[in-house]
């Protein structure tokens, strides 16, 4: 029974370490998601100095949920610290997308391969919201622009063409962002032809005008 005892005790402090571990690495990940999400709601408001802060208090936290989790291995790939990885790689890439900075990648964020092309996905189709806020303001040079990185991002997802096991279920992701590509490029080109008709008709007017004067 002693021995008993003692394999039952080395197991218990064992399994207590890794429990801890695994609630503080929860509550953790929930902080990073959070402070994600309020950078991206900062970025569309172009707030920018704010979204810089909360994406380096993100980052911080991706970065403690890592280490905390580092000897154990399982708990790390059980999908909330994946999540929180995916949800910082968005925030990043959609800051590097709307601010014209180098898209970061996965080494640099310190987050692993899967979430971050997820990540790179969803930012994609985050951005539809700046292009049509862009679109409202009559840039339509700019709201080009940013589909045209929006594109660049999609054709470089589609090239990992391996089992969603690997990807982290990156085609489904995919599969989204396509149609939300697809109907942001419908959106603009409405856009367009609205405006080349809008400046058909002025310059129609002043030809009539100067006609009959």
């Amino acid at each position: 029974m002693e021995e008993l005892t003692g394999i039952a005790e080395s197991i218990r402090r064992e399994m207590d370490a890794k429990n801890a571990a695994r609630d503080k690495a929860l509550v953790t990940s929930r902080e990073a998601i959070r402070y994600c999400a309020n950078s991206i709601r900062a970025i569309h408001r172009r707030e920018f100095e704010e979204a810089a802060q909360l994406l380096q208090q993100a980052k911080d936290r991706v970065r403690e949920t890592a280490d905390e989790l580092a000897a154990f291995p399982d708990i790390y790939h059980a999908g909330y610290v994946q999540d929180a990885q995916k949800e910082y790689t968005e925030a990043e890439a959609m800051n590097a997308f709307i601010r014209d900075l180098p898209i970061p990648g996965p080494a640099e964020l310190g987050v692993e391969a899967a979430p971050y092309l997820n990540g790179l996905g969803e930012a994609v189709s985050e951005c539809r919201r700046s292009v049509l806020d862009i679109m409202r303001k009559g840039d339509i040079n700019r709201a080009e622009e940013l589909l045209k990185k929006m594109d660049d991002a999609y054709y470089m997802l589609v090239t990992f063409d391996y089992p969603d096991a690997i990807t982290g279920g990156l085609r489904r992701t995919m599969d989204q962002t396509r149609a939300v590509l697809e109907r942001t490029r419908g959106d603009l080109t409405v856009t367009i032809r609205q405006s080349e008709l809008e400046r058909a008709l002025n310059k129609a007017v002043e030809t009539f005008k100067e006609g009959i004067s």
